[in-house]
C-alpha cells in the first residue's frame, strides 16, 4: 500500500471571480473594521471582563445570521460563532484575543483609552497595547465577508473570540490550574 504524501494533495485552484468578490467585500467592510477597532480601543476591558466587547461581537454575529452564537465561554466572556457553508468541507477555526492590559495609554490618539478598572484590588489604567482590538475588529470583518459568501463556502468556520489570553490556564505535569496570577505558573 502506498501512502499519499500531503504535499501531493493540492487544493483546487480558487476561482478568480470568487477571489475578486472577496476583495470587493473586504473593501466594503474596511470602514466598519476601522470603526470597530477604534471603538474597542477606546473602551478596553481587562481579562474576563470583556463584557462590552463580547456583547458587540455576539450582536454582530447574530446580525449576520450565523448558525450558532455561543456566549459566556472561557471565563464568562468568550464568544464562538459557527458559520456553516452550503457545501461539505472541513471545519476551520479563526481566533482573536479580546483582552486589554493594565497599561496607561499615552498615544494622544483621538480614540485613546481613558479607561481605568479594578485589577486585583487596585485601580489601574487600561489599554489595548498589543493589538487585540485590531484582532477582534479584523475577525468581525472576516465574519461579515465569509457570511456573505456562505452559498460558495465549503465546510464550517468557527470564529473564536477569546478572553483572558494572559490568564489562560497553565498546563504542567498534566494538571491545569487557571487561578495562577499573571506571571506565575500554577500546578498541583
Amino acid at each position: 500500500m502506498t501512502a499519499i504524501q500531503p504535499e501531493t494533495l493540492e487544493p483546487p485552484a480558487p476561482r478568480s471571480d470568487l477571489l475578486d468578490l472577496v476583495d470587493q467585500l473586504a473593501l466594503a467592510v474596511e470602514s466598519k473594521v476601522i470603526e470597530w477597532r477604534r471603538e474597542i480601543h477606546a473602551r478596553p476591558e481587562l481579562a474576563c471582563k470583556e463584557f462590552r466587547t463580547s456583547s458587540l461581537v455576539a450582536a454582530h454575529l447574530r446580525a449576520l445570521r450565523f448558525d450558532e452564537v455561543r456566549t459566556g465561554l472561557g471565563g464568562g466572556t468568550g464568544v464562538i460563532g459557527v458559520l456553516r457553508g452550503s457545501m461539505d468541507g472541513p471545519v476551520i477555526a479563526l481566533r482573536a484575543d479580546m483582552d486589554a492590559l493594565p497599561v496607561r495609554e499615552e498615544t494622544g490618539l483621538p480614540f485613546a483609552s481613558k479607561v481605568t478598572a479594578d485589577w486585583g484590588g487596585v485601580e489601574v489604567p487600561v489599554m489595548h497595547a498589543c493589538g487585540h482590538d485590531a484582532h477582534t475588529a479584523v475577525l468581525m470583518g472576516a465574519a461579515e465577508v465569509l457570511a456573505a459568501l456562505r452559498d460558495d463556502l465549503p465546510g464550517t468556520v468557527l470564529f473564536v473570540f477569546q478572553p483572558r489570553r494572559r490568564r489562560a490556564p497553565t498546563r504542567l505535569g498534566g494538571f491545569t490550574w487557571g487561578q495562577a496570577p499573571v506571571g506565575r505558573r500554577g500546578f498541583e
